[in-house]
């Protein structure tokens, strides 16, 4: 029974949402809300559980690690943003925020993806398989010529236009695999709740 009206509310809720394809209305906006509003609170509790609670309350309330109070005092300046008259002290926690952020987000971006990228691309045009050797240079063919478009300080002319001309294949090529993956992620949500409205749901109704 428990399961039954589940499956009818979250089925419900699909339909509201899907009603959107015929036009904006009253139905698609509560059931916009609510998502919004349960995600909202969902999220709220699960930092508390994950983030404030064992990185800030516990250490400062219960092993009286009175460093923390520096991080509480800048959550608590975040906050008087609500408050016009004192709203600007919140640019403080925004600049510790912001700059710590960039810090961290410049070391991992470099050893997570631009080191990584770069060894990913040197690869052997040697392998002793055909195919392997071939997919190796048209990589690198297509690194070369991307690069090359970014690069202003020749003009693109004669044979450089046409290195340039090549960069701009791949990259239009990658972004619409890019492209091609996102729409068939999508694709693959719409079949998720379509299988869902006509197979599972029915079944947890017991038809």
């Amino acid at each position: 029974m428990t399961d039954a009206i589940g499956a009818t509310l979250a089925a419900v809720l699909t339909l509201a949402i899907f009603s959107f394809l015929y036009k904006d209305n009253p139905v698609y906006k509560a059931a916009e809300h609510l998502f919004v509003g349960v995600a909202a609170g969902y999220y709220l509790a699960l930092q508390y559980q994950q983030v404030f609670r064992p990185n800030l309350f516990n250490p400062l309330f219960h092993d009286g690690k009175l460093l923390n109070l520096i991080p509480l005092a800048l959550c608590i300046l975040l906050f008087l943003r609500l408050a016009p008259r004192v709203g600007w002290l919140s640019r403080w926690s925004m600049g510790v925020l912001v700059g710590a952020f960039s810090g961290l987000q410049v070391i991992g971006f470099a050893q997570g993806d631009l080191v990584e990228q770069i060894g990913a691309s040197m690869m052997s045009l040697n392998t002793g398989h055909t195919w392997i050797d071939i997919s190796n240079a048209i990589l690198l063919v297509g690194l070369l010529a991307s690069l090359f478009y970014f690069f202003f300080s020749v003009e693109h002319r004669g044979v450089a236009g046409g290195v340039a001309r090549l960069g701009i294949w791949f990259l239009m090529i990658s972004f619409g695999a890019s492209y091609g993956f996102t729409v068939m992620a999508r694709i693959s949500l719409l079949i998720g709740r379509l299988n869902f409205l006509f197979f599972q749901w029915p079944k947890a109704l017991g038809l």
